[in-house]
């Protein structure tokens, strides 16, 4: 891409930054669902269509601090959190010691061939660069039941920007790729995935964000 994401790097530069603000990022998102009406709205919908699917293990991958997987849980999801940085799964596991988080890579999940019932991206995708896509979506279809929904969260957009000062004046080095509803419903079509449902809205969570529920489909041949 000529903007410094080839190869591996871009996962120890997200890892790295990650670890650095981990503390300061999860004081600024913890209460940010409370601002969100249409996040939990879209949450909430999720929740029922695992509950539909007779229910499972949901994978929050890119969890963070973990606040999505914890409003999962409150929902009756049996959630728990996935994250590239120690720093995250550590204050995940600080502030919610009743659920689970494993520190592992969406490029390679340690997950058993479909063994989740569902699994989320919430705004984990943003730092991923555009040839890596098709490894992680492939990785969530590898892991998901057929039938299994998939909640995806990003922001929108066309541009890719490097991230050098994150929250709480840390630095970082991360690209932020914004991408656009259509691009992303191809690369899930691509994967194997049906795009169910999809929206464009703005909130405290993004600027401009995008929300796809898909679902993986039955393999055929």
């Amino acid at each position: 891409m000529g903007d410094g994401t080839s190869a591996d790097g871009w996962l120890e530069d997200t890892r790295t930054s990650y670890d650095t603000v981990a503390a300061s990022y999860a004081d600024k998102v913890r209460d940010l669902l409370d601002e969100t009406p249409e996040e939990r709205a879209v949450l909430a919908l999720f929740a029922d269509l695992v509950r539909a699917v007779g229910g499972g293990p949901v994978a929050d991958v890119g969890c963070g601090p973990g606040r999505i997987t914890a409003h999962l849980g409150q929902l009756g999801v049996d959630a728990f959190g996935i994250d590239l940085s120690p720093g995250m799964i550590a204050v995940a596991r600080r502030e919610h010691p009743g659920l689970r988080f494993e520190t592992g890579s969406m490029t390679r999940l340690d997950l058993g061939d479909g063994s989740m019932a569902g699994l989320v991206a919430w705004y984990s995708l943003i730092h991923v660069p555009d040839d890596e896509i098709s490894t992680v979506l492939g990785q969530f279809h590898r892991v998901l039941r057929p039938g299994g929904p998939l909640l995806l969260g990003f922001h929108v957009g066309d541009e890719s920007t490097l991230k050098t000062e994150g929250y709480g004046g840390h630095p970082m080095k991360v690209y932020v790729h914004r991408r656009r509803q259509g691009e992303m419903s191809a690369w899930l079509d691509d994967a194997g995935f049906t795009v169910e449902a999809h929206r464009t809205l703005t909130s405290a969570e993004s600027t401009l964000g995008g929300i796809l529920l898909a679902r993986r489909r039955p393999a055929t041949g």
